[in-house]
């Protein structure tokens, strides 16, 4: 990648690990879904009225909005409200790189490799290294949660691949707003009127900052900017990138939350972070050393 891409890179990715904590001070007076809910409406309006329609088929803008809105921070809002905390989320959450090789090799008929098979195998133990951690920071329910969120994002990745288009903005701007309606509606069926009453009743200064921040730094530059790196290179190429994201995730957690960080926490991280060095970055790292003693 060039020099400004990668500066980009790791920016977006400060940006979405610091958004775990943020999320969660929004949903400390905030149902999952509504958070969500107004996160893109927001992200949608105005925008809408002014951006023309990208040129891609509506399948594309309806899949990528269902599955970025509901599937990937619906959900990951409900894991975080299920008691997962915010730097163990953005741990979680970076399996979407594995499942996008997955869903790559069928889509895209990308072969695996074995440090892909490999790196995978070193994150898994790093799984379950969180599954066992109890300092009350991880509940099993959370951590479902937020692998539907993995899976859910590795979909839009795909999909957004599979649309192609140069109107990356608009793509993501139009595709919100079919996040927005299900979202609200699913809250509603859960948990009827009490969450709008709530929210009516008691969000404050902080949950209103929250949605802010999710919005415009987070969603509408960093998605953008993220989609346009995948329009320009290979899937496997930007998805390595993620791997900061739960350092960022888990600094953000320490700082706001103060977060505790025992050994088994450092050791989870340590793992699924090398498993996805290992796996999107091994092979490349042994060609280059097999190669060097013949340039020598």
């Amino acid at each position: 990648m060039k020099p400004l891409h990668v500066v980009l890179a790791v920016l977006i990715t400060a940006i979405w690990g610091i958004n775990f904590s943020v999320i969660k001070l929004g949903l400390a007076t905030v149902d999952p879904f509504i958070l969500a809910g107004i996160r893109f409406s927001l992200c949608a309006l105005p925008a809408i009225f002014f951006i023309r329609k990208p040129d891609v088929p509506w399948r594309y803008i309806i899949g990528y909005g269902l599955m970025f809105g509901i599937g990937l921070w619906g959900v990951v809002n409900l894991g975080i409200k299920a008691g997962l905390s915010a730097g163990i989320a953005s741990l979680v959450l970076q399996f979407s790189a594995f499942f996008t090789i997955l869903l790559g090799g069928w889509v895209f008929r990308e072969s695996l490799t074995r440090f892909q098979i490999l790196g995978m195998l070193i994150a898994l133990l790093g799984l379950v290294c969180i599954i066992m951690i109890s300092d009350g920071s991880v509940t099993l329910s959370g951590i479902l949660l937020v692998l539907v969120g993995a899976v859910s994002w590795s979909v839009a990745n795909v999909i957004n691949k599979k649309a192609s288009t140069p109107d990356v903005f608009a793509f993501l701007v139009w595709s919100s707003a079919f996040s927005p309606i299900p979202l609200f509606a699913l809250d509603y069926a859960v948990n009827g009127n009490a969450g709008y009453i709530a929210f009516v009743n008691h969000v404050d200064a902080t949950a209103v900052l929250s949605i802010l921040f999710q919005v415009y730094p987070n969603t509408l530059f960093a998605y953008w900017i993220w989609n346009s790196l995948l329009k320009i290179y290979p899937v496997s190429t930007v998805a390595p990138l993620s791997l900061l994201v739960p350092i960022f995730g888990m600094f953000g957690s320490v700082l706001i939350f103060n977060e505790s960080v025992p050994l088994n926490k450092i050791l989870a991280v340590v793992l699924i972070v090398l498993g996805l060095a290992v796996g999107l970055y091994g092979q490349r790292i042994f060609n280059a050393l097999t190669r060097s003693p013949e340039r020598t």
